[in-house]
């Protein structure tokens, strides 16, 4: 009779175990999945601002239109990136995008009138603001992927990932050359 009760006490300690390993790791992997949805708002904020950016400074700089290209082609990237894309082609397409920004900002150096502009003071705060929250969001990502991969290594949690459906994720890692400030030439 003790053994019974000892064998159904181990039993149940197991299940429950079971049961908060299973729910320990679907709560990491959701945290890891808004963080990047995050990511995602953040992509997509930004390129919703880019369009009244360049439009003001179209006015401006009629004749670089190969800049305003790249940036509509950056943007419509970072978009079709923040709907479905992987986690290293959402770092392409936000490089992709920093870099036409700059080129955008460079065009407005060269022309004092419009860096006076209220709206586009305006706009490159509104930048510089959402700048701020895409590496907080990208600090966020990391930060809950770390977490997640952390209980999908270790034991006893790793024993679990299978059942909750649960493997390990990609960090959000800067393509290569994104350390460096871009230079601005006049």
């Amino acid at each position: 009779m003790v053994i019974a009760i000892v064998v159904v006490v181990i039993v149940v300690a197991l299940v429950l175990f079971g049961v908060v390993a299973f729910n320990k790791l679907r709560k990491a992997d959701i945290g890891a999945q808004e963080a990047l949805g995050g990511i995602d708002v953040q992509l997509t904020r930004r390129a919703d601002l880019i369009p009244n950016l360049v439009n003001t400074v179209k006015g401006y700089a009629e004749h670089e239109k190969g800049v305003f290209e790249e940036v509509t082609a950056a943007r419509a990237g970072v978009t079709a990136a923040a709907k479905d894309g992987s986690v290293p082609e959402k770092a392409a397409a936000d490089a992709r995008l920093d870099k036409a920004l700059v080129d955008v900002l460079a065009v407005a150096e060269a022309y004092p009138d419009l860096k006076a502009s209220a709206n586009f003071q305006q706009l490159q705060a509104e930048l510089s603001d959402t700048e701020n929250k895409i590496s907080f969001a990208r600090q966020f990502y990391n930060d809950a992927v770390a977490t997640l991969n952390g209980l999908v290594q270790t034991i006893p949690w790793m024993f679990f990932t299978g059942i909750a459906g649960v493997s390990k994720r990609e960090f959000y890692e800067a393509p290569a050359g994104q350390e460096t400030p871009p230079a601005v030439q006049f």
